[in-house]
C-alpha cells in the first residue's frame, strides 16, 4: 500500500497566517507581474495572461460540489471527505488572495495550505487559470476537453480535438505533460516547434516554480494489473447495471443518461473509471469498449491509462494498458 502524507492539523484561524508566510499578505499587493518562462527550444512566445486578469471562479463551491458528486456516485468516504476539508480551507480566503498565490507561487504555495494537497492545489489553479475544472465537468457529464484545450494560445478548435483523439488527455495536466514526454510532437499537424511553443504556454498556465526553474515530477502510476483489475471490476458491473450513470453532453443529443462511472479504492490508490466519449471511440463503436481510468495517489494528484481491446499483434483480443503494452505482454505470459 502506498504511505499516506499526513500534514499538520489546522484551524481556519490559522489560515492567515499560513498566507502571510507565503508571501500573499493581501490583494493589493504587486503580485501580477508576468513572469518569464524558460528558454524552450525555438518556441514561438505566446505566453499566458496571468491569473490576476482571468476573472476568478468559485473555487470552494466547486470543491464541495465535486464531494457531492463522488458521494452520490459511491466514492470513498476517505475522498469526499478530503474535498470538504479543502473547500473549508479555500472558502476563508479571500477570493483575490488565492488568485494572488496562484500567481505568486502556484501549485507550490496553494499546496502548503491546510488539507491541499497537490491535487487539489493543481485543480484550483486550472480553476482559476482558465475557469475550467476538468475533474468536475468529467463527473458532472459536461466535460469538453477540446474547449478546454482551445484557452491554450496557438491552439485552435481543430487541433485541439485532434490531440484530445489521438491522446485521449482531457487535463491541461495531462496535455502539458504529454509535451513533455515527446508524445505532443508526434500527433499529425503539431511537431517538435509547435510542441515546444504549446509547452511554453502551458507552463506559464500552470503557473510553476519559475523562481527556481524545477519541473514538477510525473505522477506515479499503478502497476498494469491493477489497472487491468479496476478495468474489469467497471466493465462487469457496468454491464450488471451496478453502477451510477451519467448523461454526458458531447454526442449525446437525446441527453441519455447511458455512462457508467465508478470510484473505488484499491492498494492504497483511489481510481475513477468510465468508458471514453470521444469522436473517435463514437465512430468505430468502441464507446463499450475503451475504457478511461483515472488514478489519484495520497497527494490527490490524477494521472490517466487508457484499456482497450487489442486488435492486431501478439496481444490482439486481450485487455490492454495503452503504453504499457510490453507490461502487459509480461502478464499474459506468466
Amino acid at each position: 500500500m502506498r504511505p499516506r502524507l499526513v500534514k499538520p492539523e489546522w484551524s481556519v484561524g490559522n489560515i492567515a497566517r499560513s498566507i502571510s508566510r507565503l508571501g500573499v499578505a493581501s490583494a493589493t499587493d504587486d503580485m501580477m507581474e508576468k513572469e518569464r518562462v524558460p528558454e524552450d527550444e525555438a518556441a514561438t512566445r505566446l505566453v499566458a495572461e496571468p491569473a490576476s486578469s482571468i476573472p476568478s471562479c468559485n473555487c470552494a463551491a466547486h470543491l464541495r460540489e465535486v464531494a457531492d458528486l463522488l458521494q452520490s456516485q459511491g466514492a470513498d468516504a476517505y475522498r469526499v471527505a478530503g474535498y470538504r476539508k479543502a473547500a473549508e480551507v479555500i472558502a476563508a480566503m479571500d477570493p483575490a488572495a488565492i488568485v494572488a498565490l496562484v500567481d505568486r507561487a502556484g501549485v507550490d504555495g496553494l499546496d502548503r495550505l491546510p488539507h491541499v494537497g497537490r491535487g487539489i492545489a493543481a485543480a484550483i489553479v486550472e480553476m482559476v487559470r482558465t475557469g475550467h475544472w476538468s475533474q468536475l465537468e468529467r463527473l458532472r457529464g459536461t466535460s469538453d476537453p477540446v474547449q478546454l484545450f482551445t484557452v491554450v494560445p496557438g491552439l485552435g478548435h481543430r487541433l485541439a480535438e485532434r490531440i484530445y483523439e489521438e491522446l485521449h488527455v482531457d487535463t491541461l495536466e495531462g496535455l502539458e505533460l504529454a509535451a513533455r514526454d515527446g508524445r505532443l510532437e508526434h500527433v499529425p499537424g503539431v511537431g517538435p516547434r509547435r510542441a515546444a511553443t504549446i509547452r511554453a504556454n502551458l507552463y506559464a498556465m500552470l503557473a510553476r516554480d519559475r523562481s527556481s526553474g524545477s519541473v514538477q515530477p510525473a505522477v506515479s502510476a499503478p502497476t498494469a494489473k491493477l489497472l487491468l483489475a479496476v478495468d474489469r471490476s467497471y466493465r462487469e458491473k457496468g454491464a450488471a447495471g451496478a453502477l451510477p450513470m451519467i448523461a454526458p453532453t458531447r454526442f449525446n443529443p437525446a441527453n441519455e443518461a447511458w455512462l457508467p462511472v465508478m470510484h473505488c479504492e484499491r492498494e492504497g490508490w483511489q481510481f475513477t473509471a468510465l468508458y471514453s466519449n470521444t469522436a473517435q471511440a463514437h465512430q468505430l463503436n468502441r464507446t463499450r469498449d475503451w475504457v478511461l481510468v483515472f488514478h489519484y495517489d495520497s497527494e490527490g494528484a490524477e494521472g490517466l491509462h487508457t484499456v482497450v481491446t487489442e486488435t492486431h499483434g501478439p496481444l490482439i483480443g486481450k485487455r490492454v494498458v495503452r503504453g504499457r503494452e510490453a507490461e502487459c505482454r509480461e502478464l499474459y505470459a506468466a
